[in-house]
């Protein structure tokens, strides 16, 4: 049965074999490590990036600017007034007495500053019926939000004594608060039940309470020794939220599946007569390699999200990174410990019902083999020609929406819809002044900001910028003299629709300003502001898109290559992860672009892609989806050692890890589908496309396309040119009995080179 004291070769052997025997020690230093990277992490405190490093380009300039000179831009604030009727004007007398009242009202909160009239602003709509009471909250703007109640309760006390009028109150604070308040729980409520969906799908799948225990302990350990290192690594990398956020639901997805890969194995060798400590070495000679050589593809994949230039894409790669490579690390260190701790106790908290054929088997000595996809395999299998061209055409063909993917940041209605009255406001308020909710910034810096041409240069950028069709008005500009700048806010022509708005902010750049201040020696003038920094962040996305994609693909083929030794097993695996991301882009395409049944995720009416998605889905789903790859193609790779045809190699590589993959891929798509369900369509977006994607690659991929496909190639699966002979050879870690098994051979006598 394999019982022999066989040692087994190849790095994760080793560790799995250390561990086992030094079981107390191995959970002990994993133990420090964790208590060590929080406590670290928890005395270094985490930098967060900060806006002037988000971006590159106009944006980035600008913010640098204004952090060098020391000014700290406050929260604005605006409050609509509007005649809810057709006939009311802000000439009218009650609409002066509510515009007076308004501003009496918020400065009386002691919460505000520079609060100017409509009135002497010229803030009034072209119909005359809308008007802006305009104002900056005092304190820094980050923290805004916490102190703008009392003057939202000042506004709505005013529309309670004005019913006919339309008074409300929109801007940098007020929003921070509403969507705080409104999703700040929706995203905790989300990440704190991925953990007990993980839990309750692995009691399914083991139907035991320790064994399904086991993956969620160590994967959320991982965790929290990541957040503890994320604050350590902080102060040379910059972190933030969304990074965090990330780097839970990666590290959750990948440190379950790694455990769940591992104790399968173990669970099934034991199962099939071996002695614990064989088992476990066996588990740490495949599974074990399977998962240090997919957790390597994933960092890698992660690592592309360097190369972007962009801050919080950085964050979110190295935040992943970093907890998949503790993952790893911890699966085949502490997890062969643990089980060697545990012995037959890992079957503890047996629940009813669950595998009651789990006790015939042990009896029998057989693997668990699916039944559904021992059916699947063998049709795949008899015609494997038919089920490459109708699983391929079925992924080409989902994913043909994706040709005419739109990518934009979305506005606030697009992301949210009309779930929050704030959302309304800002639609009135662009209605009835285009672009003044989100105006540009110019940043005008000078060595003498009162210069005779540099104030001529203003005057004339400020008429331009109306003339030229970029701007309607007012143009307002706001003078520092103590630091020589100029702030100019321009509404742009186009409000809202980032299209349009593009438009003129292009004209802005390309003919205002050189006319203008682009003529004065020694003047920046940057522009900034929403449009702006959406238009700055896709001309730096699209810029990294072709070093990301390169990066990633070729890292990838190679470590196949080292990791299989086989150019064909090298090829196909980035072709099939290829097909896997472009159904679901396709699938995004069709659901938040086209609304083909967007009303079952609610996502009506978006319209879009969220800009920073598609790089960002490239990266994380190339990666997960080594998961499941790695690990069949291994486990079809050690039944050809062992001497068996390719054919039944295949068969019994994909029906043996049918149930593994099926129930990580299982978590991992409950896991994405929960982010599916918040209100904010940027994270329904990811959590569909994610979930999507698994499930995908889950069931038409390694199910149905990757065995068709390696039947059809025969023995050029294990194809490696001679000239490739002098790769490293990382191909190793084998099962015990295959390592002392006759040299299995090929159809024509000659010995194998898997």
């Amino acid at each position: 049965m394999g019982n022999g004291d066989t040692r087994v070769r190849g790095l994760a052997a080793r560790a799995g074999g250390w561990s086992a025997r030094h079981r107390w020690a191995a959970v002990g230093i994993w133990v420090l490590f964790v208590v060590l990277a929080m406590g670290l992490g928890s005395a270094a405190g985490r930098v967060d990036v900060k806006d002037s490093d988000q971006l590159k380009g106009e944006t980035h300039t600008a913010a640098k600017i204004i952090d060098d000179a020391g000014i700290d831009e406050p929260a604005s604030e605006t409050v609509l007034i509007q005649s809810k009727g057709s006939g009311g004007k802000a000439t009218d007398a009650d609409f002066r007495a509510a515009v007076a009242a308004v501003m009496k009202a918020v400065e009386g909160t002691g919460k505000v500053t520079d609060v100017t009239s409509p009135y002497d602003t010229n803030t009034i709509s072209k119909d005359g019926r809308s008007a802006l009471v305009q104002f900056d909250m005092r304190g820094e703007a980050d923290t805004a939000g916490d102190r703008v109640e009392p003057v939202l309760k000042a506004v709505e006390g005013v529309q309670k004594e004005h019913e006919s009028l339309r008074i409300e109150e929109i801007g940098g604070a007020s929003m921070m608060k509403t969507f705080s308040d409104a999703f700040g729980d929706d995203f905790e409520k989300a990440e704190l039940s991925a953990v007990p969906v993980a839990l309750g799908i692995l009691l399914i799948a083991f139907g035991a309470l320790v064994a399904a225990l086991l993956p969620v302990l160590l994967a959320v350990s991982a965790i929290l020794a990541t957040m503890g290192l994320m604050g350590v690594v902080s102060h040379v990398m910059p972190m933030s939220d969304t990074a965090n956020s990330v780097m839970l639901l990666v590290g959750l997805a990948v440190g379950v599946d790694y455990c769940l890969f591992y104790l399968r194995r173990e669970r099934e060798e034991r199962q099939a007569g071996r002695d614990p400590q064989t088992a476990l070495r066996i588990a740490a000679a495949t599974s074990g390699r399977a998962i240090i050589v997919s957790g390597v593809t994933v960092c890698v994949a992660m690592a592309g999200m360097l190369f972007t230039g962009l801050a919080e894409f950085e964050a979110m790669g190295l935040a992943s990174l970093m907890v998949v490579a503790v993952a790893m690390v911890g699966s085949v260190t502490v997890l062969p410990a643990l089980l060697s701790l545990l012995g037959e106790r890992v079957e503890k908290g047996k629940i009813p019902f669950l595998h009651p054929e789990s006790r015939l088997r042990r009896k029998r000595g057989g693997n668990r083999e699916s039944r559904f996809w021992t059916a699947v395999l063998k049709g795949v299998l008899a015609k494997p020609v038919v089920s490459v061209v109708v699983a391929a055409g079925a992924l080409l063909a989902i994913a043909a929406p994706a040709l005419g993917m739109k990518t934009q940041n979305l506005t606030l209605d697009q992301e949210f819809g009309d779930s929050l009255p704030i959302v309304q406001t800002y639609n009135r308020v662009n209605d009835a002044f285009p672009g003044g909710s989100d105006p540009a910034e110019v940043v005008v810096k000078a060595a003498d900001i009162n210069a005779p041409e540099v104030t001529g240069a203003l005057a004339e950028f400020k008429e331009r910028a109306i003339s030229s069709g970029a701007s309607r008005g007012p143009v307002e500009i706001k003078l520092h003299d103590a630091q020589n700048l100029a702030f100019v806010y321009v509404p742009l022509v186009g409000g809202s629709d980032f299209d349009k708005a593009g438009q003129s902010l292009d004209t802005l750049r390309d003919e205002v300003r050189p006319a203008t201040l682009g003529k004065v020696d020694g003047v920046q003038a940057p522009i900034t502001g929403q449009v702006a920094g959406s238009k700055d962040f896709n001309d730096q996305l699209t810029g990294a898109v072709v070093p990301v994609f390169a990066f990633v693909v070729v890292f990838a083929f190679v470590l196949m290559l080292l990791s299989f030794r086989s150019l064909t097993i090298a090829i196909t695996s980035i072709v099939l992860n290829l097909l896997s991301v472009g159904a679901a882009y396709g699938i995004l395409v069709a659901v938040f672009q086209h609304g083909w049944g967007a009303s079952l995720v609610g996502a009506e009416g978006v319209g879009a892609i969220i800009t920073w998605l598609p790089l960002f889905l490239f990266v994380i789903l190339f990666g997960l989806s080594m998961d499941y790859h790695v690990f069949v193609v291994s486990r079809i790779r050690e039944a050809r050692l062992r001497g068996r045809t390719t054919k039944d190699a295949i068969q019994h590589g994909v029906v043996t890890t049918a149930g593994v993959v099926t129930s990580a891929a299982v978590i991992m798509v409950a896991v994405f589908a929960i982010f599916g369900t918040l209100s904010m369509q940027s994270m329904k977006q990811m959590g569909v496309g994610l979930a999507a994607a698994v499930l995908i690659d889950a069931t038409i991929i390694r199910g149905v396309l990757l065995p068709a496909v390696m039947a059809l190639l025969g023995e050029r699966n294990w194809y490696l040119p001679k000239w490739l002979n002098r790769l490293p050879d990382l191909t190793h870690d084998e099962a015990a009995d295959a390592v002392v098994a006759p040299a299995a051979r090929d159809d024509e006598g000659e010995p194998l080179r898997v």
